[in-house]
């Protein structure tokens, strides 16, 4: 999963230095097999080859919620300037898994977040992820639910009666969260967003779940509010293949979406530089194997330098 806003703060921490040896790390958290061992990075210089960190040895192992699993890593660099990470705790969980770090070796301890425990018949909290508002100063933390019966449109079309749409809370201090509320729903069985303010937008890259017809692919909806009025979701941008869990990031010029090709069990990738013409890259990029939905970040040289290689 990736930093969002992290230009500005980047920027900051290097004094504006633009030099090689400046030059920000991009850096990939991911999760191997079920989530079991939990926390893998890998890293780059261009943003198309990773290598992974500590031989793909675990960062940080899962303890919290009956099945202790870590999967769909979301880390972003905070305000604080601190690394927030949240994650899926179990495949039909209520809640979501938190915790921060100062340089992605120590950990705090592991929070869970029991953002849907309010609705009976919730069936599962999936890929939650983490936009930073800069305008409002708080986080917004989002995810994937089934309510079964909720919603009619998609309720026969997706995998084992699920039709997901994605919900909210926003914090401060990830201590105090507000009330859930719906971020989205167009109609489509819809999961793994991740939300970037571009311009004067907020573009939102999101996975159709659709079963029947498949579809199983990437689209983008826009907003210019980032909780709400996000549009109907335009054509896929990825191509004739089943794709989930996207994570973006500008590259030079370019945007780049890498996403899980998970029936190929491999990682793909489409670039654009408007937003609405995307070319397949996926033979341009390389991930450590068995890497499984992502998210890409960035980091100093500095903090680089201090991760166990």
């Amino acid at each position: 999963m990736r930093v969002k806003n992290f230009t500005i703060t980047i920027l900051c921490i290097l004094g504006g230095v633009s030099s090689q040896a400046q030059q920000p790390i991009y850096m990939f958290s991911y999760f191997k097999d079920n989530g079991q061992d939990g926390l893998h990075l890998a890293y780059s210089h261009d943003g198309y080859t990773y290598t992974a960190l500590k031989q793909d040895s675990s960062f940080l192992t899962p303890v919290i919620s009956k099945d202790q699993l870590m999967r769909d890593p979301c880390i972003i660099r905070g305000a604080d300037l601190k690394f927030h990470m949240v994650w899926t705790v179990s495949w039909n969980a209520k809640g979501i898994g938190y915790a921060s770090s100062p340089d992605l070796i120590h950990w705090s301890e592991q929070q869970y977040i029991p953002v849907m425990e309010q609705e009976v018949a919730a069936r599962n909290c999936w890929a939650p992820e983490i936009t930073y508002d800069e305008r409002k100063k708080q986080y917004m933390i989002y995810w994937s639910t089934t309510i079964p019966g909720r919603f009619s449109q998609g309720d026969i079309t997706g995998d084992s009666k699920y039709n997901h749409r994605l919900y909210y809370v926003v914090t401060k201090d990830f201590n105090k969260f507000s009330k859930t509320r719906l971020l989205y729903d167009r109609g489509f069985n819809v999961i793994d967003a991740t939300i970037h303010k571009i311009g004067k937008q907020y573009t939102m890259f999101l996975k159709d779940e659709t079963r029947t017809p498949p579809q199983k692919n990437i689209r983008t909806a826009t907003s210019n509010k980032l909780s709400k009025n996000y549009s109907f979701a335009s054509s896929p941008i990825t191509g004739h293949y089943w794709a989930e869990g996207p994570s973006a990031i500008k590259v030079g010029d370019d945007w780049v979406v890498y996403f899980d090709k998970y029936t190929e069990h491999k990682y793909g990738a489409v670039t654009s530089n408007d937003l609405i013409h995307w070319t397949d890259i996926s033979e341009k990029v390389s991930f450590p194997g068995g890497t499984r939905h992502g998210t890409v970040f960035m980091i100093t040289q500095e903090e680089f330098k201090r991760l166990p290689k």
